[in-house]
């Protein structure tokens, strides 16, 4: 079972670039997609007629939104405060959860997609960013107890080690990489998630996910690893390859994230 995370950075760009030639060739059962900044209606048919598509838009025009896509029809779709609860009612906090439940050969595995917020450090926007966080921390826990195969992925803006970004050191205090962001991730996977990219990569520099648009980062691999699948310790366990999609140039990328590919052994 090919499970892909992906931050489109607007799917209407991102399909006019070469989304569609990547999920082709890429060819996944199930896409995690963030940032997709378009309703339903405009989506599902960029991403295309064989998938089953299911989203929550933001209600801030043109901001966030995320979907999962799936070669087979999705249940139990819950997004938003349905899912979270009501600590993260407010519109800025909507287009950033959704899950979903798909079937493999193995049975049941439950889907999230999140996008979390960047923050800017010293900003009313760092409160936005930690309270989404705390209210997924908290389903997160109730998904390891309602069901044995599940996946938190997305777009989560946190480099969680000084090897998830190239220059760790000068941002040492930038939104990203702060010590109380970091912490969520470390509490994570103390509570047994298993960020699957980096066990199996092995402990090295990166692979990176996001490369600044501006400047030569991209040329220079100068980036972070901020998208990630988190798997209950079931789903890690059949967790066989992993790979970031990364486009072949500047000029041919069709977002300024790169797909985060695993196939999981189902």
């Amino acid at each position: 079972m090919r499970i892909v995370s992906v931050n489109v950075n607007g799917v209407r760009a991102a399909a006019r670039k070469g989304m569609g030639d990547w999920l082709a060739e890429c060819a996944p059962d199930v896409v995690g997609l963030q940032e997709v900044r378009a309703p339903l209606d405009i989506t599902a048919p960029l991403v295309g007629d064989e998938w089953h598509v299911v989203e929550q838009a933001c209600e801030i025009k043109g901001r966030a939104g995320v979907a999962i896509a799936s070669r087979t029809a999705p249940t139990d779709v819950l997004a938003g405060v349905d899912a979270l609860g009501g600590t993260v009612d407010e519109p800025v906090h909507t287009g950033r959860w959704i899950e979903a439940t798909v079937e493999s050969a193995a049975g049941p595995v439950r889907v999230v997609s999140t996008y979390q917020h960047s923050g800017t450090a010293g900003t009313p926007s760092m409160d936005d960013k930690y309270a989404l966080l705390d209210a997924s921390t908290v389903r997160m826990r109730a998904l390891r107890e309602q069901y044995e195969r599940v996946v938190v992925m997305g777009d989560i803006n946190i480099a969680h080690t000084e090897r998830d970004i190239k220059n760790w050191k000068g941002n040492l205090k930038s939104a990203g990489f702060l010590p109380e962001e970091r912490a969520y991730l470390d509490r994570w996977v103390e509570a047994g998630w298993v960020d699957v990219h980096r066990t199996l990569a092995g402990d090295r520099e990166g692979p990176y996910t996001w490369w600044s648009m501006r400047g030569k980062a991209f040329d220079n691999d100068a980036g972070w690893r901020i998208d990630y699948q988190f798997a209950s310790p079931a789903l890690a366990s059949a967790a066989a390859d992993a790979r970031v999609d990364r486009q072949a140039s500047w000029d041919s990328r069709w977002t300024d994230h790169a797909p985060l590919v695993v196939d999981y052994t189902l």
